[in-house]
């Protein structure tokens, strides 16, 4: 039977880990009638929501959590305020305290989507400035710093590749930020017996520093502490993971909508998704096997996508909303709008070609070639009867072909929206305007 850092490794979960066999026999520890370990990861709370590339460390502690360790949730409450330089190019936005409180209450309200609150592994939150923000700089320099030489801060990739770009460069603030978070894990290995901390591979540099921290600062060399990465994600055709061209696809409804969140993984390639599969469900490996094979045999049916994209809506949105994404996906190919609601509909086709038109013109009826007219799907009244008569017009995905038909407002969704569609894919929008 693989051990639990075996079978990490096999789903791709794993990039680098300290002192591997320990660690393989550590986190096999509840399986095999050992003590289970508290460990950590932490996140800055740089926006009120976390996105998509964050669901890979919550789903990895909560692969931990389940094999019976406790999950300890670090919010940079104080390092937020500073700014990791890993992975950045340029200096963060410094942040007020009350942007971080708002950002870090956002946050928690996500956490509990992944992990479980209940029984004795129950997840904790803590926050860095309970500790960071009680330290007396001298006395900093003299316990952390002193251990630490700028020759070996200087050799980590995070900080290197920024002293490279010689225009931007890196600031004191931002290079002291590996110094705290080593601190972060010292101050947890001391007061909650935290042995692990896991995170990204671009931390592997902050990782390895706590640990130098803690072998240096503790004397039990039986009590060793562990680093565990993940691997940074891209996707196949080099663009970064969980990016789109309008950005960030985030874990919050009111930041990426629940549909547009099943489009993105729904959308997944080909030659990904059968890694994002493995990385992001519990998939066992005969169905993942299966859906392999389906997706060599039959790739426009795009079964795997469909699990991926529903498994993870119903996780970060629950079944109702990700239903609600499903069928407002089949829109596209023609299916019923009468179940859809109209704000998901705006959603759906806010790109596209609107307009609004007073209500008052539909009360006794507006003539369907004026419509089409007036929404700028046809430029006369003459090629809008030609549109309809030949079959191309459809309000709501559902034909119209007598060019006497007068419109009113219940043809719109709950009286608001109209979609209009000329043709196979030329989509345009009507917004009653109430007087």
């Amino acid at each position: 039977m693989s051990s639990l850092l075996q079978t990490l490794d096999a789903r791709g979960c794993i990039h680098d880990a300290s002192n591997r066999e320990e660690l393989d026999t550590l986190l096999d520890g509840p399986a095999n009638g050992g003590p289970p370990i508290s460990f950590y990861c932490g996140f800055d709370p740089t926006a009120d929501s976390l996105h998509a590339g964050s669901m890979l460390p919550l789903l990895l502690m909560r692969r931990l959590q389940e094999k019976g360790h406790k999950p300890i949730v670090l919010l940079g409450s104080a390092t937020g305020m500073i700014g990791d330089p890993s992975g950045k190019s340029e200096e963060r936005v410094l942040l007020t305290n009350e942007q971080l409180e708002l950002n870090a209450q956002g946050i928690e309200s996500q956490i509990k989507l992944f992990l479980s609150s209940e029984g004795e592994n129950a997840y904790q939150i803590v926050r860095n400035d309970q500790w960071l923000g009680k330290l007396n700089y001298i006395n900093f320099l003299r316990d952390v710093g002193k251990h630490f030489t700028i020759n070996s801060m200087m050799a980590k990739d995070s900080v290197r590749s920024r002293l490279e770009n010689r225009e931007q460069g890196i600031s004191y603030t931002e290079f002291s930020y590996m110094l705290l978070q080593a601190y972060d894990f010292l101050w947890l290995y001391r007061n909650q017996n935290c042995r692990l901390q896991v995170g990204g591979s671009d931390q592997w540099g902050n990782i390895t520093a706590g640990l130098e921290l803690i072998r240096r600062s503790e004397a039990q060399a039986d009590s060793a502490a562990f680093g565990l990465t993940f691997p940074l994600l891209t996707t196949s055709s080099g663009a970064k993971f969980g990016k789109t061209e309008k950005g960030a696809v985030w874990l919050s409804a009111e930041r990426t909508s629940p549909y547009h969140f099943y489009q993105y993984w729904l959308n997944t390639s080909d030659e990904d998704v059968i890694t994002y599969l493995k990385l992001f469900t519990e998939l066992d490996d005969a169905t993942l096997a299966e859906l392999e094979k389906k997706q060599s045999e039959a790739p426009g049916e795009r079964d795997a996508q469909k699990t991926l994209a529903r498994a993870l809506c119903n996780l970060v949105h629950g079944k109702a909303q990700s239903e609600q994404a499903i069928q407002a996906s089949a829109i596209l190919f023609g299916a019923s709008m009468n179940s859809i609601p109209s704000e998901t509909l705006l959603d759906i086709f806010r790109e596209v070609p609107s307009v609004s038109i007073d209500e008052n013109l539909f009360a006794s009826g507006m003539a369907l070639p004026d419509l089409l007219v007036s929404a700028k799907v046809c430029s006369s009244k003459g090629a809008a009867r030609r549109l309809i008569e030949g079959g191309g017009l459809y309000l709501n995905n559902e034909r119209r072909s007598d060019a006497k038909e007068s419109i009113t407002n219940t043809d719109f969704i709950e009286e608001k929206v109209l979609v209009i569609r000329s043709g196979k894919k030329n989509y345009f929008l009507v917004q009653l305007q109430t007087s």
